[in-house]
């Protein structure tokens, strides 16, 4: 029988770098899982989304979606996706002394859905894109013989959800041990790909940094994550369910977003919905429309429709292969292995957003705008970290946030402490630097 891993194992409150203080008879208003969620919405990081971008510009006259009310809703999914799933699993494990622990699983992941986007940086995935290429292609090719094998892949590969998972656990400098102290639960429900970046798949993903390594390793053990090979592991259970919720959310609301913006079309977009649906309830949505003028209210009718179908097609598909997912066998995301009809109307939801929406005008300028000021940014900061006796470099070291330790004393920690500043900056900050560093703009004199 293949080896698995346990529920009982896998739901554990235990907090990085409070450990000692872990007490598993303490009793309290809220769990400790509930408190995660609490303390990231209280945080600096996560307010600090509401000013970068989804995928649109950020809002005008017509409101779109950042990163902050990406997250909100992909919390929200998620925990009604995973609600619908533990109850499902307490029936089946309704003899097991540790059922109990299935009621947190809600928490777990609404926590996990709101920190999945912590380390993005401005200005959208590009953001994310522009970093690697600095280093990959781009003036931070000369750092190479400099640093080891694996980090230089952490640089070359730099991704938003390694550096979620940094932002999370890293002790910044003056801050206290453990990061933000979340369970230890939580942070391995962000990891999507658990293994290093030596191991990155042909899209460059990978689940966490160098400097990040022995912390995944130690949480991972604790609650006996599969280790499927060298620095390689199985996902969390719970990963998969984050992953959904953010599929879900994305991918109809980006579309919604993008008819907003009279990018598609009322009617096509009608009929890309309906298609989630089978005839009779088609009918039935087709009347409730019919009473409603307003097109952008018949859309968020069809698409609150569609999110609660998806929650349903995703919960089953975890519940009909949790033994899979629990083995680290299972293949694919909760999305490929729903219903058909769900799942072909999602691919053509797939199709329309990268064909029309993903290379849209307004779309391309923020991406090719981002491009230029991260790399500005990054280049300057770079230079002033390797040569820091510089009158121009202490002048722009001195406007670096001291929890950033540009004084570290390898090469690799000032590197990320300069990717640490820029990853945390919003859009609005971004530009505003570039401008000042650029001679573009000056304060009131």
């Amino acid at each position: 029988m293949a080896e698995m891993m346990s529920w009982d194992r896998l739901i554990c409150d235990k907090r990085l770098g409070l450990e000692h203080y872990h007490d598993k008879e303490k009793s309290g208003i809220r769990s400790d899982f509930q408190r995660d969620y609490d303390r990231l919405v209280f945080s600096s990081p996560f307010r600090r989304l509401q000013n970068k971008t989804q995928v649109f510009p950020l809002p005008g006259s017509i409101f779109v979606h950042n990163r902050l009310t990406h997250s909100l809703e992909v919390s929200c999914v998620g925990r009604s996706l995973a609600r619908e799933i533990a109850l499902q699993l307490r029936k089946k494990y309704a003899d097991e002394p540790w059922v109990d622990k299935l009621d947190h699983v809600d928490s777990i992941v609404a926590a996990a859905c709101l920190a999945h986007d912590l380390g993005n940086p401005p200005f959208g995935h590009s953001g994310e894109k522009t970093i690697a290429a600095y280093f990959s292609e781009g003036p931070g090719q000369e750092l190479q013989s400099l640093l080891t094998p694996a980090q230089w892949t952490d640089l070359t590969h730099f991704e938003g959800n390694a550096n979620s998972f940094r932002w999370l656990v890293h002790q910044f400098k003056g801050r206290r041990q453990g990061g933000f102290a979340m369970t230890y639960s939580m942070l391995m429900s962000i990891v999507k790909y658990p293994f290093s970046s030596l191991h990155a798949s042909e899209k460059g993903k990978f689940g966490f940094f160098t400097t990040e390594k022995d912390i995944f390793c130690k949480v991972a053990g604790e609650l006996q994550i599969l280790q499927i090979g060298d620095e390689r592991y199985a996902r969390h259970p719970l990963v998969y369910v984050v992953e959904a919720a953010d599929d879900i959310c994305y991918q109809v609301m980006d579309i919604e977003d993008a008819h907003k913006l009279k990018i598609v079309g009322s009617n096509e977009v009608i009929e890309l919905f309906l298609n989630f649906f089978s005839d009779e309830r088609r009918s039935h949505l087709l009347q409730v429309m019919a009473s409603v003028d307003d097109p952008n209210e018949k859309i968020a009718y069809l698409r609150s429709c569609i999110v609660g179908t998806l929650v349903s097609e995703c919960a089953q598909a975890f519940v009909d292969n949790e033994q899979a997912i629990l083995s680290g066998t299972f293949s694919g995301c909760l999305i490929d292995h729903m219903g058909e009809v769900a799942r072909k109307a999602y691919q053509g939801c797939s199709k329309l957003a990268f064909a029309r929406i993903y290379r849209a005008s307004d779309v391309v300028d923020i991406d090719l705008a981002g491009n230029q000021i991260i790399t500005t940014l990054l280049h300057k900061l770079v230079q002033a970290v390797l040569h820091p006796d510089l009158n121009y470099s202490q002048l722009l070291l001195s406007k670096v946030p001291q929890q950033y330790d540009v004084d570290a004393p390898t090469l690799f920690e000032k590197l990320q402490a300069v990717i640490d500043h820029i990853s945390g900056m919003t859009d609005v900050y971004a530009l505003d630097l570039y401008r000042k560093l650029n001679g573009m703009s000056l304060p009131n004199v």
